[in-house]
């Protein structure tokens, strides 16, 4: 039973962490939240209730696991910006990740870094999604369990993911929309 808990587990570790990378843009960080998924998985192995959503439910945790870290690390920060007297906290800003692929053209590679140059600058939430849905694979129905959402509002989601990386690619800086409220 061990065994196949480890085997489990190893077989998406590579994905995970690919997946963490882009999240957090640093190496050590991404480790970090891998392991920690890792632990929250072996802790809760036992509370899942679907063998074949093991994948959803990993990435679901690696996910939650990185908000509450970026939640808590603005508290954090807020706090030691209190105790400075308001001076302006320096803190270490993630690291874009290295593509190491060979690509068989110097065209292909241009494009491709600039690809990835363009997800990097998207919000969180819609690189996540964009990874999820693109990279990783994940149905509309496993990233709505994720994010515990509908599957429409995993749908206009992605289509806005999409069309800021679209601008993004293009070169366009992105506004935020307002909303009106009533």
């Amino acid at each position: 039973m061990t065994h196949d808990i480890d085997q489990s587990l190893r077989e998406w570790l590579p994905r995970l962490r690919r997946f963490a990378l882009w999240l957090t843009r640093d190496a050590s960080t991404a480790d970090d939240l891998v392991q920690s998924t890792i632990e929250r998985a072996l802790s809760r192995w036992s509370t899942r209730h679907d063998d074949s959503a093991l994948r959803a439910w990993l990435f679901a945790i690696l996910y939650r696991q990185f908000l509450d870290t970026k939640r808590r690390s603005k508290r954090y920060a807020a706090m030691l910006e209190h105790f400075r007297g308001g001076r302006d906290p320096s803190g270490a800003h993630g690291h874009a990740v290295n593509d190491d692929a060979t690509y068989p053209s110097v065209e292909r590679e241009v494009m491709a870094q600039s690809v990835l140059q363009s997800l990097a600058q998207l919000p969180t939430e819609q690189r996540a999604l964009l990874l999820w849905i693109s990279v990783e694979g994940l149905s509309y129905r496993e990233v709505a369990e994720i994010l515990e959402v509908p599957i429409g509002t995993v749908m206009s989601r992605l289509s806005r993911a999409r069309q800021a990386l679209r601008r993004a690619s293009e070169g366009e800086v992105a506004l935020p929309s307002l909303r009106l409220v009533k």
